[in-house]
């Protein structure tokens, strides 16, 4: 196996390689409005880092979100068009599963219970909440801070949109940042295992800012 992976669901662009045994690469920059610049050079550094070529590869994935539309379809339609490009398969796994991964891989998975917010924004967080071993225990979801369940809030929150909202979410935590090592662990040990990766499409949750106006304008006969 040689895995690249790859997120572009937050201001954090990262990449890394993963070759079946441990991340043998991996390369990360902050942009929040600069995904398509950023992802090509990052994915060479983390190719790089590794010794490897884009021929060597596997397998790829890409981190599906939920995200802000732009940068989100950076990191998917770059894994897609790699995936045809070298006749590989193209994978893809939620965002927040990553940092819920992260936070209980450093707390020793000794947590029973966490949600991951991300910034929507709008004003809004992108939340998921995840039981003992960091197994989903809800669907991804966009809300305002306020509606955020009170239990959930209370307690231990990680993810960039906890700390973007700290009145919010009082027991916010680290990691505020999906790492894209952590990534490479995760997808490695679910393509090992047969664990539940989704197909290399954006989650949304809502439409995109800009959208097309679908109401005709009436045109008068002069």
């Amino acid at each position: 196996m040689l895995l690249l992976v790859m997120d572009t669901s937050s201001a954090v662009v990262t990449a890394a390689v993963h070759d079946g045994d441990t991340v043998v690469g991996h390369a990360v920059e902050h942009g929040a409005q600069a995904h398509g610049e950023l992802l090509a050079p990052v994915i060479e550094r983390a190719l790089a880092d590794a010794g490897a070529r884009p021929s060597d590869l596997t397998d790829v994935c890409a981190g599906v979100g939920p995200g802000p539309f732009t940068g989100l379809r950076v990191g998917v339609v770059t894994a897609r068009v790699m995936g045809e490009a070298l006749g590989i398969p193209v994978h893809g796994i939620c965002s927040l599963d990553v940092l819920a991964f992260q936070a209980f891989v450093e707390s020793g998975f000794a947590l029973d219970r966490l949600a991951v917010a991300a910034d929507a924004r709008r004003k809004e967080v992108y939340l998921r909440v995840y039981g003992r071993g960091a197994r989903p225990a809800s669907d991804p979801a966009v809300l305002k801070p306020a509606d955020v369940d009170a239990e959930v809030a209370a307690g231990v929150v990680v993810g960039p949109g906890a700390w973007l909202y700290p009145d919010a979410f009082p027991g916010r935590a680290e990691p505020r940042e999906l790492d894209g090592a952590a990534m490479a662990e995760l997808v490695a040990a679910r393509l090992q295992t047969g664990g539940d990766l989704l197909p290399p499409e954006p989650l949304y949750l809502r439409r995109p800012d800009a959208v097309e106006n679908a109401q005709r304008k009436r045109v008068t006969p002069s």
